[in-house]
């Protein structure tokens, strides 16, 4: 079984982020794979999870500490075990200390 895992890459970019923000994923509609991209103004232990329109948690994208800056993450449409999620709308929220916040996604397969 090949279990694949997405990691937080560093966004190169000369303007630090003044606050908190989750952006829109790209593209949406998608399939195989989406962009997640968001930006921290302080160091947090970052939480990026999707979940299905029940509220069920499908995934865990990130769970680490990062520090200021911009970052993309990318999720390929599974769940934990590696297996491929339905079509359909999911939501994707990050947590960073007090900030939270959820935006939406559709997967078409």
């Amino acid at each position: 079984m090949i279990v694949y895992t997405s990691v937080a890459v560093k966004v190169d970019d000369t303007a630090l982020p003044g606050d908190f923000a989750l952006l829109q994923n790209h593209p949406n509609p998608f399939n195989p794979t989406t962009t997640i991209r968001y930006s921290l103004s302080r160091p947090h232990l970052v939480q990026i999870e999707v979940y299905n329109v029940l509220g069920q948690l499908v995934s865990t994208l990130e769970n680490s500490e990062q520090g200021v800056g911009v970052y993309e993450t990318t999720w390929d449409g599974t769940n934990a075990n590696g297996q491929n999620v339905a079509s359909g709308v999911y939501f994707y929220r990050l947590k960073a200390g007090e900030f939270v916040q959820t935006c939406k996604m559709v997967l078409s397969r």
